[in-house]
């Protein structure tokens, strides 16, 4: 194992290497080995080897890994120990100037707020990229991902796993057929900040500022964000719920959930979006603010600021509305978090719980689960198997053998792969549009797309759709 410490050299932009670097796409003709031979393997890189990064390593092991860089040494531990072969570096950046040539792509598992200047340094060098959702941070570097996989002409694809799934096809080739007729209204619902894997939401910034771990590079970490003191709320795991780091229980959840509406209904970006957000974290937190005293008013309005200034709300509802595209009517889609959910429906007389959408229809329900429109089925059940009886739609979308495999052999000379920037891009806008609308709790914001900014609404929403870069860091 070979570290390299990128504190020891100068920085510079991650956006200063020459976009004329040449491509070494170093593999041999598929018409000589084979897709699969050995000397046909990618030669793989991975940022941030913990977390998302081992699922990622797991399902990449037919490829050569020769690189990982990783500002934490305890989570990127298993990745080293388990790769002895690939080169280590604290700084991508580094990695990039040392083994340049060695690369043929790039996977990036960072937290949310670096997958932006870790994948652009990727593709301006003509890496491959395989990049975890949502794609960014804000719409803003969201846009210049998706313009920047084209200007390279490289191959890429986004984390959102269930794209590949059978039951997100399925959903899609039902509506096409009209399985359930129009579709105008569509309710999307998780469990989280609190549910499955929960993180911190409705927090002020901790006050306590305890020592940085030897092993992790804080000023890394945090790349481009504003610099505060470390804390472990933040880093190695609960960086979801903060405003700087990620992107809450919608940016989280929405590329898998609002997926299979996206896909299937064809939606782009919204023409308006609107949040109404609680911050009540819950009665232990007000018992300690409290302290059985009279001042709560006080404490308690004080306390809301300094959360909505920090983290995302506790529960959340947001309507989006889209216009008609082609023969398809216009749709409203609401989003809903944090433990509440969609007003009960006489098909569905059970309720609501964990993740998951309806898609309403002018003749039936799609009822299906979070990722890649898991147990998707057409309610109620009668109706589905009248629908598999009178002859159900034909399978006229592509298949394919996994997330990762659709990337690699789309890397290795095959059709680009289903959830690539040109697709995931567009989505990661929306569900990103939404989240924006949540700082903004309570006002109706009208998109224009192509001027990319938020229009006829005094708001300082239009502040947070290209984000201020510190530390150096330019994009």
């Amino acid at each position: 194992m070979e570290e390299e410490d990128g504190r020891r050299i100068s920085r510079r932009t991650f956006m200063g290497v020459s976009a004329s670097t040449a491509f070494a796409f170093s593999i041999v003709d598929n018409k000589v080995l084979g897709a699969d031979a050995p000397s046909n393997k990618l030669n793989l890189a991975i940022i941030g080897a913990g977390g998302q990064g081992g699922y990622s390593l797991k399902n990449t092991t037919s490829e050569n890994l020769v690189a990982i860089a990783d500002v934490d040494k305890v989570r990127s531990a298993n990745a080293v120990r388990n790769n002895p072969k690939a080169r280590f570096f604290t700084d991508f950046r580094v990695m990039f100037d040392k083994m340049d040539k060695d690369i043929d792509a790039v996977m990036v598992c960072t937290p949310d707020h670096n997958h932006c200047i870790a994948a652009m340094a990727a593709m301006e060098r003509g890496k491959h990229v395989y990049c975890e959702k949502p794609l960014a941070h804000s719409v803003y570097e969201t846009r210049k991902m998706t313009e920047a996989a084209r200007k390279y002409k490289v191959q890429t694809q986004m984390g959102n796993q269930g794209h590949s799934e059978e039951h997100i096809r399925l959903v899609c080739e039902w509506i096409w057929d009209g399985a359930i007729g129009d579709v105008r209204e569509i309710h999307t619902w998780s469990n989280r900040p609190q549910g499955g894997y929960a993180f911190p939401s409705s927090l002020p910034r901790p006050a306590v500022t305890p020592a940085v771990p030897d092993t992790l590079d804080w000023k890394l970490w945090l790349g481009p964000v504003k610099e505060r003191p470390y804390h472990p709320i933040y880093a190695p795991v609960f960086w979801r719920g903060w405003l700087d780091f990620g992107t809450g229980a919608l940016g989280d959840m929405g590329c898998h959930i609002l997926d299979p509406a996206f896909w299937a209904l064809k939606l782009g970006n919204p023409i308006s979006v609107i949040a109404d957000t609680s911050y009540n974290p819950g009665k232990d937190f007000w018992d300690k603010v409290l302290d059985g005293s009279k001042r709560w008013k006080s404490e308690i309005g004080d306390s809301i600021a300094a959360m909505k200034k920090e983290t995302y709300p506790a529960a959340s509802r947001v309507r989006y509305e889209f216009p008609a595209r082609g023969e398809m009517p216009p749709v409203k889609l609401t989003w809903w978090d944090g433990g509440i959910f969609p007003p009960l429906h006489k098909d569905i007389p059970k309720g609501f719980n964990g993740n998951g959408a309806i898609l309403i229809g002018d003749k039936g329900i799609i009822k299906h689960g979070s990722h890649g429109a898991n147990g998707a089925r057409i309610v109620p059940e009668e109706k589905m198997q009248a629908y598999i009886k009178g002859g159900a739609a034909k399978k006229t979308i592509k298949r394919v053998s996994g997330h990762h495999q659709d990337w690699i052999n789309a890397c290795k000379g095959g059709e680009a792969a289903s959830s690539n920037f040109n697709y995931g891009g567009p989505l990661t806008e929306m569900v990103l549009l939404g989240v924006i609308a949540m700082r903004n709790s309570g006002t109706k914001l009208l998109w224009d797309e192509a001027k990319m900014e938020f229009t006829k609404t005094k708001t300082t929403a239009n502040d947070l759709v290209k984000p201020q870069y510190h530390n150096g860091w330019t994009l």
